[in-house]
């Protein structure tokens, strides 16, 4: 039987600490990076991250933290990544620690830039993680109702089953149910498509679309979504599975979703950088739009909305002429 070891968590932010609430509740011990000593300094004061989900509290004695991503990684077998994608190559330049037999968790629902590479695509690639050795966690589950321990599905996605399944055991509880899945492409795949049509649904909303049309939008965007997935990876999957279908839905449609709020303030006329300004926080899916639109030109696949929301961040296309643009293509 696989042994996960000791878990240590890569990442500061609200997915990091709702998973690493989940993590501690059942190994009492995990490490922990944080890029910044001061955070981490206030957070063995406050007893609580000091910048996000902070009603959650944690047991300080039960945290080793460290702002030396090296002595983390040194120390622990199972590393849990939650970075921003935009990040994650920055935070791994500091590595002179080999990760190749560790086992490796990506929480990141990003692609990383200039790669165009899905995270367990790079640890495979450049850093030689055997595939056996990457997983990930999809949704749908936003970190704010998984700190409110509201119940919440996760899929661990592993090519190596029995790997998945017993990182599921450190995850599942009274609020979080979890099941696994062999489709660690697909899962990261669609994890970044759910974000690019967050957005649209956000700039539909900011443009006083209705419920009516946001549900044509969803219903399409699962197809566009299921039309890339069995060209980039064609294996036999259900794409109305809560990993797939269902992050779609809740990123789409959720006041916690920061993408859709993204989206919205670009509908009602905000540029991109005073958005993300005003957002403090970030949209995976404004970074994520333009890989697949990179990743989508070798491809050629049939992706109208992607090509909406690119048009609108990057080449700056009206939002109201691109929108109506893509309904007059829905049926």
């Amino acid at each position: 039987m696989f042994n996960i070891g000791k878990i240590a968590i890569i990442g500061g932010g609200s997915w990091a600490t709702a998973i690493a609430k989940i993590i501690v509740s059942h190994t009492h011990h995990i490490g922990w990076y944080i890029r910044r000593d001061d955070r981490i300094d206030d957070f063995r004061r406050l007893g609580h991250n000091p910048a996000y989900l902070t009603s959650v509290r944690f047991n300080i004695d039960e945290i080793n933290f460290s702002s030396d991503i090296n002595k983390i990684v040194e120390a622990y077998d199972t590393l849990v990544f939650v970075t921003p994608s935009p990040y994650l190559k920055n935070h791994l330049k500091k590595l002179k620690t080999r990760i190749k037999d560790k086992f490796i968790v990506t929480a990141i629902k990003g692609i990383v830039p200039d790669e165009n590479l899905c995270c367990s695509e790079y640890f495979h690639q450049v850093y030689d993680v055997p595939l056996d050795n990457l997983a990930c966690i999809g949704g749908p589950s936003h970190a704010e109702e998984v700190a409110m321990e509201r119940l919440s599905y996760l899929t661990v996605g592993c090519s190596d089953e029995d790997k998945a399944r017993e990182f599921t055991k450190v995850l599942a509880n009274i609020f979080i149910k979890t099941k696994t899945s062999t489709d660690v492409l697909g899962i990261e795949y669609a994890s970044v498509l759910k974000n690019v049509y967050a957005i649209a649904a956000g700039i539909c909303y900011g443009l006083n679309y209705g419920d009516n049309f946001q549900a044509v939008l969803m219903s399409n965007a699962v197809q566009e979504m299921d039309r890339f997935l069995r060209t980039i990876h064609p294996i036999d999957r259900n794409i109305i599975d809560s990993v797939y279908l269902g992050d779609l839905l809740v990123t789409g449609y959720s006041n916690f979703s920061r993408n859709r709020t993204f989206g919205t303030m670009i509908g009602k006329g905000y540029s991109v950088k005073s958005a993300q300004i005003e957002m403090e926080m970030i949209a995976e899916g404004y970074f994520g739009t333009k890989c697949m639109k990179e990743i989508n030109r070798h491809l050629h696949v049939n992706m109208p909305i992607l090509d909406a929301v690119y048009n609108i961040l990057y080449e700056r296309i009206s939002p109201q002429i691109e929108i109506k643009l893509l309904t007059d293509s829905f049926r």
